[in-house]
């Protein structure tokens, strides 16, 4: 398929790393795309949380759920504006859900091409792909997470999986709510490190 002139040479790159990715499997087209965009987008969703910790959990489950559904990606887009989106779907269910007050929802970031990407509330209303994504469990992070110490699955697994707040699994663990955090910030660096080398996957 000849691809549109539009596109700028970062997504371009993208395509084939995605191509990569699904194709063949190919951890380190992830791990490339990961490194790409997971400052970005940690800032982003920073903005709308106002939490360092709910922003590197949603950091990783953004990706996560990009991941898991790759095979959909379309290139009528930029892979960063289709990443955004997900992103901001579940950051605002995320506030929703929290009943968080925050101002920055309305914010907007630049995509490749140059152009604003609004993220209006009343513009992201979950559409059905997004609805299939948010209702599948994440098939990657279920496989990075095996490569973890028992402790951090364990933790990874309330987290993500559960959904416990860190306060119920302080309770759950008879942890100290400190010890907890610290442990859940050094699991999330761990997988990110997973991610980055591809020999971990084999």
């Amino acid at each position: 398929m000849e691809l549109d002139k539009q596109f700028s040479d970062k997504a371009l790159q993208d395509f084939k790393l995605i191509d990569l990715a699904k194709e063949q499997g190919d951890q380190k087209a992830y791990a490339e795309l990961m490194k790409r965009y997971k400052k970005p987008l940690y800032h982003t969703i920073l903005k709308m949380v106002r939490n360092v910790d709910d922003a590197e959990d949603l950091t990783i489950e953004a990706f996560a759920k990009a991941f898991k559904s790759l095979h959909k990606f379309k290139k009528d887009y930029t892979f960063s504006t289709w990443l955004f989106r997900i992103a901001t779907n579940n950051c605002i269910d995320f506030i929703r859900k929290k009943k968080l007050e925050t101002t920055s929802i309305s914010s907007s970031f630049r995509d490749d091409n140059g152009d604003d990407v609004g993220m209006d509330i009343k513009d992201i209303n979950l559409n059905p792909q997004e609805e299939a994504i948010k209702s599948q469990k994440v098939e990657i992070m279920q496989v990075i997470i095996t490569k973890l110490p028992p402790k951090y699955q364990t933790l990874v697994n309330l987290r993500y999986f559960r959904e416990l707040s860190y306060e119920e699994i302080a309770e759950e663990l008879n942890a100290p709510l400190g010890t907890v955090k610290a442990q859940l910030h050094r699991a999330r660096e761990l997988l990110y490190d997973l991610v980055k080398d591809k020999k971990d996957f084999i």
